[in-house]
């Protein structure tokens, strides 16, 4: 089992420290009553000193700091290096924990695959692991309950990882505030009740994060808070401006010239509504802020929006709107529209999705990037953008490449409708965007945006919907056009094709 709808945390060696006052030793001696598990040196930052972790308590403390936000539901894994010196913190990877407890082997063999397969990509195999359970109690149960329960996830996973001959040296359960050791010796040194987790911000990691000019960004649930759809009272208002909206575009996408046209209405559309948003007086809070700009978006313009997003070629274009002032309106405009994907419009929020994970990740916010391209995944685990994206993403490529080539296609198209003539003799929508000749491209496009029923809708399929098919081998990065410029830019920046369904959720 594959938990799409989860993701990783922050860069796997991307690490915190203090400077200087608050350096710790790199000594590996191990905590008392806890026989062979030693320090564990925190973050580092160029040309910054270590912090090093020294107990289960301090390994506790320091997940919320690993990941960048305080996980929920989660498993974590998180490798280690250099273990005979220091036990050097590497990738991290998360994903949420199965209601079922028969999928538990499975994800467990999944995750620890997915992590150690990706350190060895980047040349560092991970000499050891430390496993994180987090979950709160359910009603009636205790923390404690929720540890019990848990033992045999916590199980699995040291096997999984001890088959891969990286041993799992810690597994913690943190729940109700509290934290469990599942590899205590039971030599009296841990209480049956847990341990207190410490007062947030008051750990030499926490002390070391925010002189660094680090924090915590809340918790996962207030983090994907900000692109689930709406389960509210305005959900079903905005499921009909779905439905009208659909019955409108999609025979028009169908048609040659009015493909082109809803492109330029799109496109256009999301510009206006970017100006509006950057006019809007701003607010502190991101709930705030998201609340102002839901308000700022009418439900047929939003529907509007992401039926038009569906086209991918549409989409490419929507994604040069990735740096400097337009990146931060577009980013708003894709959450927002990720909000609206409601009901059985879920699959639709791909495509918004993925356009905010690819602005985030091109100015340098790589854990929203990773959370709303996990989530494009989650609502369709085929969508080849985000796919590509967050797999380079992981393995902490350079965005820049694709920047050029969407900055290149930006500067081309605008320089071919300057030479295009005026009057009668100019060019239609449909031969600008797709010369004499190119019919069979015309239908593979046509195929590739798909005609289909949204899930659940109970709607024939026919010109009433749009649904955006998987991806077929023609439509798969490897040429130059329409529609191809992104996925092929992140096929270059890998530098390489990999087949297979990835764990959505690695992180290196």
């Amino acid at each position: 089992m594959t938990n799409h709808n989860e993701a990783a945390g922050t860069s796997g060696d991307s690490d915190i420290s203090g400077r200087g006052r608050h350096a710790g030793d790199s000594a590996g001696h191990a905590p008392s009553g806890h026989s062979g598990r030693g320090a564990h040196d925190g973050h580092d930052l160029p040309g910054q000193h270590q912090v090093t972790l020294r107990t289960p308590a301090e390994l506790a403390d320091a997940l919320p700091y690993l990941l960048g936000y305080r996980p929920e539901d989660s498993i974590v894994l998180v490798a280690l290096h250099d273990g005979e010196r220091r036990g050097r913190f590497g990738g991290r990877a998360r994903l949420g924990i199965p209601a079922h407890a028969d999928d538990w082997p499975s994800v467990a063999d999944q995750l620890a695959q997915g992590l150690v397969k990706g350190s060895e990509r980047r040349g560092a195999r991970p000499e050891s692991m430390v496993a994180y359970l987090c979950q709160e109690p359910g009603t009636g149960e205790s923390g404690r309950d929720v540890m019990e329960r848990l033992r045999p996830l916590a199980q699995f996973l040291r096997t999984a990882c001890g088959r891969l001959d990286v041993p799992v040296i810690e597994a913690l359960c943190i729940s109700d505030g509290r934290f469990w050791s599942y590899c205590c010796p039971g030599q009296g040194c841990c209480s049956s009740e847990g341990h207190p987790m410490g007062l947030p911000g008051t750990s030499v990691l926490a002390a070391a994060a925010t002189y660094a000019g680090l924090q915590v960004r809340g918790s996962l649930r207030e983090f994907t808070a900000r692109f689930i759809p709406w389960e509210g009272a305005a959900a079903p208002e905005q499921q009909t401006a779905l439905d009208t909206a659909s019955m409108a575009l999609v025979p028009r996408i169908l048609d040659g010239d009015g493909r082109a046209e809803v492109a330029e209405e799109t496109l256009g559309l999301a510009r206006r509504i970017m100006k509006r948003f950057a006019d809007a007086p701003p607010v502190s809070g991101t709930r705030l802020a998201d609340l102002r700009d839901d308000g700022l978006l009418q439900h047929d313009e939003a529907a509007t929006l992401i039926l038009g997003l569906q086209d991918r070629t549409t989409r490419d274009r929507a994604a040069e709107w990735m740096e400097g002032d337009e990146a931060g309106q577009a980013l708003r405009l894709w959450r927002a529209l990720a909000r609206r994907c409601v009901g059985p419009y879920g699959e639709h929020a791909a495509a918004p999705l993925t356009l905010a994970g690819w602005v985030a990740w091109s100015t340098g916010d790589e854990l929203e990037a990773r959370e709303a391209l996990a989530m494009a995944l989650g609502a369709d685990p085929d969508y080849l953008f985000a796919r590509l994206l967050h797999q380079a993403c992981n393995e902490g490529l350079d965005p820049e490449s694709i920047r050029r080539c969407l900055r290149a296609e930006r500067t081309g198209r605008t320089g071919a409708e300057a030479e295009q003539p005026s009057g009668p003799d100019r060019p239609t929508p449909r031969d600008v965007a797709e010369p004499p000749g190119t019919s069979n491209r015309r239908r593979r496009r046509a195929r590739t945006a798909g005609i289909g029923t949204p899930r659940g809708s109970g709607r024939p399929s026919g010109a009433g919907s749009l649904r955006r098919r998987r991806p077929t081998d023609e439509a798969a990065p490897g040429g130059e056009g329409p529609g191809r410029v992104p996925e092929a830019a992140s096929e270059r920046a890998r530098g390489r094709r990999k087949g297979g369904r990835r764990v959505v959720g690695e992180e290196t």
